[in-house]
């Protein structure tokens, strides 16, 4: 975090701005540069030059202070989300090896990190050396440049650390700013759990980036985000399909509130053309598509000016300087308009994974693209349709039936505010198609549903045999809907019944 660090106090030299507001209040530049400063002496007290820090991640304005922080050290920023269970974050102790651990003292407790006399700092935090596993080499090396570890469930539902330079999150955020039409000074909300690294990146260091204020509160509450946003002047953000679908309903029909935004960024789920229309009548307020993952932070985007069919039914085009190829069946290119396995090669491609201690570079191929898992098609004018990931297919009866097409169709059920579609084991079929739902109202029954899909063209070997009432759908420490914790619900729910 070296040059935005060196570019922010360069700038807070000259003039004072608010750089972040949080339910604690308003912070400006000079204050989190000035506990900036305090959090890094009292962490090369411990004498570790470039130190690897695990910190525990919230969406407040200790999370500026810590980017600034890390910068000043040219330290490494390992984030863990307060919903791990202890179990998960000694994984991510044994796959880090931090040589300081920050955060609150009951947060570290809950995670089984044994208690010592740490120096305390931002407030009611400590920052204390690791009692776990220590890495045996030289501190300053052992992440090849890499300055930020975000986390990632993957596929797996295990946490694993990303490793990022700076020059990867620089990229992505202008590439980001560009496409949002943003202005230095322009504030932006921050609303997506900071553990992953999207989430930090076009949060924490995109405000750095633009030098402005950063909108944070520790608790996602629709309602009070919307007027957070509204009151603060937010500019832009960027958040997961279901944060936007919330931010939506929560508007409940009034003035739009948002109208002074420039552009509200959406990716990391399926999105559904129809409904981010209604999304944007309600917010008042442009939606631009995202694809990008952990690994490869946000490599496509649309333009702002693009036509509402190719802005809100696409997922855009490469940034500049990005390669994405669709590969067919054959390993061949894949023709136009056909969905294929999809590589990514660019400036944000991660380092690599955090592994005892070290980056384990990641698994590319010769001419260096990365698989990402996802199915995508490219149009005949260049822009990107992801059809949904690799895995995310439930076989029934030896037929391959896509979640995402089903979802996609789910969310356009007007008695269904949202929905999740996962598989469940069956003997005979091997398979069978049950979605959680959370209903608009009455709790729509499968032949309800199944009437409203058929009426939409969707074919009937894909309509779900089951429907699941639940109040929310569950997400994971990221934001975003968890497949494994959903199927868990559906198991259950059904095993009940």
């Amino acid at each position: 975090m070296k040059e935005v660090t060196r570019r922010f106090a360069e700038e807070a030299a000259h003039r004072r701005w608010v750089a972040a507001i949080d339910d604690g209040g308003t912070w400006h530049s000079d204050e989190v540069l000035a506990a900036a400063t305090g959090l890094a002496e009292a962490v090369n007290s411990f004498g570790i030059r470039r130190p690897t820090l695990l910190v525990q991640s919230e969406n407040t304005h200790r999370m500026v202070v810590l980017a600034l922080a890390a910068g000043l050290l040219d330290a490494a920023l390992a984030l863990a989300s307060p919903h791990l269970t202890a179990e998960d974050v000694a994984d991510l102790i044994r796959d880090v090896r931090p040589d300081l651990i920050l955060g609150d003292p009951q947060q570290l407790g809950r995670w089984g990190i044994e208690a010592a006399a740490g120096k305390p700092i931002l407030e009611q935090w400590v920052v204390q050396e690791s009692h776990g596993p220590r890495f045996s080499g030289a501190a300053a090396d052992r992440w090849n440049g890499g300055v930020l570890l975000g986390m990632t469930s993957g596929s797996t539902g295990r946490s694993k650390a990303v490793v990022h330079r700076e020059a990867a999150l620089q990229y992505a955020v202008r590439q980001e700013i560009a496409a949002a039409g943003l202005s230095p000074g322009d504030a932006i909300g921050g609303i997506v759990p900071l553990s992953a690294a999207p989430a930090f990146t076009f949060g924490i260091y995109a405000s750095l980036e633009l030098r402005s204020a950063v909108l944070l509160s520790a608790k996602w509450e629709p309602a009070a985000a919307l007027r957070q946003l509204a009151d603060h002047q937010a500019r832009w953000l960027m958040c997961v399909p279901t944060q936007v679908l919330q931010l939506a309903a929560a508007a409940a029909g009034a003035v739009p509130p948002l109208s002074g935004m420039k552009a509200i960024t959406v990716g990391g789920g399926p999105m559904d053309i129809a409904t981010l229309q209604e999304t944007e009548l309600a917010l008042g307020v442009p939606v631009l598509r995202v694809f990008g993952m952990a690994e490869c932070l946000g490599h496509t985007s649309p333009a702002l000016d693009d036509p509402p069919e190719i802005r809100l039914g696409r997922d855009g085009r490469p940034f500049p300087g990005t390669e994405v190829r669709v590969l067919g069946p054959d390993g061949g290119e894949a023709a136009v308009g056909e969905p294929g396995r999809a590589q990514v090669r660019g400036p944000s491609l991660f380092l690599g994974y955090a592994k005892s201690g070290s980056v384990v570079p990641p698994d590319l191929t010769d001419d260096g693209f990365f698989e990402t898992g996802d199915l995508v098609a490219f149009a005949p004018d260049g822009t990107i349709k992801v059809a949904g990931r690799i895995k995310e297919v439930i076989i029934r009866g030896g037929r391959n039936i896509s979640i995402a097409e089903v979802e996609s169709a789910l969310h356009r059920v007007d008695s269904i505010a949202g929905a999740c579609v996962v598989p469940v084991p069956d003997q005979v079929l091997g398979e069978r198609v049950v979605a959680l739902v959370v209903p608009s109202g009455r709790l729509p029954t499968v032949e309800d549903v199944c009437r409203e899909l058929g009426e939409q063209g969707l074919s009937k070997t894909k309509w779900p045999e089951f429907i699941v009432e639940v109040a929310e759908l569950p997400q994971t420490h990221v934001g975003k809907v968890s497949r494994i914790r959903a199927r868990e619900i559906a198991v259950e729910r059904l095993r009940s019944e």
